[in-house]
């Protein structure tokens, strides 16, 4: 479904977005991003280097929260920047909300920018990972004119 700029207000809250990382997840990611770290997917090793277990790669979290706010925009809308920082881990096989709400809107150079300030929760509502996004909505105005044509 297609948000649009003229729909979107400042505190708005993105739809949140349940994830629950598996082993194989991990693994999957480890062989899709080259992160081979111990940590990831020896419990051992995690144990031994002071986690209480395997940890989930940070960037996967990150792209946690890029398909949170990619859900949100829609099909016509552009991400233009995100950007996160790890605050906490997150154990492997542990329930994650990814969260998010709109900070500010406005217009630039021709374009409808809205930021949203993104986040990972626990189970235990601490934002483990914490972040912003940058993403260019269309109009209903703009998006009649683009399609009128198809």
């Amino acid at each position: 479904m297609q948000i649009y700029f003229e729909d979107v207000s400042i505190g708005d809250s993105l739809s949140d977005l349940y994830k629950h990382p598996t082993p194989r997840q991990l693994v999957m990611w480890a062989g899709a991003s080259g992160e081979f770290s111990e940590m990831h997917y020896d419990k051992d090793f995690a144990l031994k280097m002071g986690f209480p277990g395997i940890i989930v790669h940070g960037m996967l979290m990150a792209s946690f929260l890029a398909q949170l706010i990619t859900n949100w925009m829609g099909e016509w809308g552009i991400l233009k920047r995100i950007k996160t920082s790890n605050r906490q881990f997150v154990l492997v096989n542990q329930d994650i909300f990814c969260k998010g709400k709109v900070k500010n809107k406005y217009e630039k150079e021709g374009e409808n920018l809205v930021e949203c300030e993104i986040w990972v929760e626990n189970n235990l509502g601490e934002r483990c990972v914490v972040g912003e996004a940058i993403v260019s909505l269309p109009t209903r105005e703009k998006k009649l004119v683009l399609t009128k044509g198809r």
